[in-house]
């Protein structure tokens, strides 16, 4: 009994120690995010957007399906149609595993030609956006098509990772893409469990409307995006399609693995109330939220806020702007 309790009580004070650790690291990133944040924020210059006419985007990777034989897996990936341009945003999480990946099984089912993009962007390194776990262990990230790779299709991505073949281009700032699009430049955010976290989104200027924001899995914190947004351009945010980061019920994983509060201070309701009223206060008109990382309380009250003018982000439901509004309404 003696060597029993030995051996736990050393377990114990191990993992006590890898605790502190983390303590100790989750601090000093949430002060070097902040430093960060403050530095890049005073070096900002607007940036000029052509309009576009027509936005569309289409989940080709998320937790939810449209129905029929679509795959859905706890990742993201969007194909981007902005009037003439073609950008894939993140690569889902399966892009290593047993051919075909649920990224190329969707885009086939819905006759998506993925050799057409003309550029790649991801929004940060972890495993569902970069095209699974291997990827995220390599430093690297999972193309769906040789092509991609080796015809010097840019991957624009937050941070160094490596590829054998792809044109990679890392991001530093705020940039224009391809007309009409561009990257926010990566926020900062101290995970507690997944350490050092910049995410970029995308940015749209819609004819007529105003700014929409493709988001990955939304660690930067609504504040800090919408910020982006007013400091970059003078026309106002109007929608928001992909991520915020919401696991208040279920979604064990995302509440402590992706979580940028420790564990012992995790998201509220309130927490997501008052977002939502930030987001309403900003004007956002509409709102198309990712399931794959907030909950199904979380998306509810998101839909109770925006009534019709929300929707739950699904594999093959295409989400349309226009200039003369929705699709649907022309």
């Amino acid at each position: 009994m003696a060597i029993l309790l030995g051996i736990l009580a050393g377990i114990v004070v191990v993992l006590g120690a890898a605790f502190g650790l983390l303590v100790v690291r989750f601090r000093r990133n949430q002060y070097r995010a902040s430093q960060v944040w403050h530095t890049r924020s005073l070096e900002l210059h607007p940036l000029d957007l052509d309009p576009v006419e027509r936005l569309t985007i289409t989940p080709l990777v998320e937790a939810r399906t449209a129905g029929g034989e679509l795959r859905g897996e706890s990742g993201v990936s969007y194909l981007v149609e902005a009037d003439g341009a073609r950008l894939l945003f993140d690569l889902g999480a399966s892009g290593q595993g047993e051919p075909p990946s649920s990224l190329q099984y969707n885009a086939k089912a819905l006759d998506v030609d993925l050799e057409l993009v003309d550029a790649v962007v991801i929004s940060h390194r972890h495993h569902d956006h970069v095209g699974g776990l291997r990827a995220q262990r390599a430093h690297s990230f999972a193309l769906p098509t040789d092509r991609l790779g080796k015809e010097g299709v840019p991957v624009y991505l937050p941070e160094p990772l490596q590829h054998p073949t792809a044109d990679v281009q890392v991001v530093d700032g705020p940039r224009l893409l391809v007309p009409g699009v561009a990257t926010t430049g990566p926020i900062p955010r101290a995970l507690f469990l997944l350490g050092w976290t910049p995410e970029q989104a995308l940015a749209v200027l819609v004819a007529g409307r105003g700014i929409v924001l493709i988001v990955g899995c939304g660690h930067q914190g609504v504040h800090h995006l919408v910020e982006r947004v007013e400091t970059l351009f003078d026309e106002p945010l109007y929608g928001l399609v992909g991520g915020l980061h919401f696991p208040i019920t279920g979604l064990a994983l995302q509440r402590f693995g992706g979580a940028s509060r420790p564990p012992w201070q995790p998201l509220t309701k309130e927490d997501v109330q008052r977002a939502i009223r930030y987001l309403q206060d900003k004007g956002l008109k509409r709102v198309a939220l990712s399931p794959h990382d907030s909950c199904d309380w979380a998306l509810g009250a998101f839909q109770e806020a925006w009534g019709s003018d929300f929707e739950v982000v699904a594999v093959g439901r295409p989400i349309e702007f226009s200039a003369n509004g929705r699709q649907e309404d022309n």
